[in-house]
């Protein structure tokens, strides 16, 4: 079992992805869980996670929104929360170096952020390709 989850993250590595320990079991867990929800699974894909992260729903607000509506489709740059219009640091790990570490923080903000746009909690594949996204866009 483990060689099958070593085989599922090697993409990880290839987009170059330097995970600490703990973002890494996260993501090795992920991997695992989307393996047993559809056998299919091969591996977390980049291009999924950006139709993910900037695809327009229908919110639990009753309106349209995207992760782009708070995060804009510029990662590196700061974003604002159209509800509260608090400022978001970036996602981007290249211009904050304190995102995607802490698995309790993304843990929190990827369900509060799939119930804010789709209205329900994030599959596990959909999860660890919006991680690999966002770690992984320039």
């Amino acid at each position: 079992m483990k060689k099958r989850v070593l085989l599922l993250l090697l993409p990880l590595a290839v987009f170059g992805a330097n995970l600490n320990p703990d973002m890494q079991k996260y993501m090795d867990n992920l991997a695992v869980q989307a393996k047993k929800d559809n056998p299919n699974f091969t591996k977390f894909d980049y291009k999924r996670g950006e139709e993910i992260f900037t695809s327009t729903h229908i919110g639990k607000r009753g309106k349209p929104i995207s992760c782009t509506s708070c995060h804009t489709t510029d990662l590196k740059q700061k974003g604002k929360n159209i509800n509260t219009g608090k400022t978001i640091s970036p996602l981007s790990p290249l211009a904050n170096p304190k995102s995607m570490v802490k698995v309790k923080n993304v843990k929190k903000w990827l369900k509060r952020n799939f119930k804010d746009v789709y209205n329900r909690v994030g599959t596990a594949q959909e999860k660890g390709d919006v991680v690999v996204y966002i770690i992984n866009k320039k």
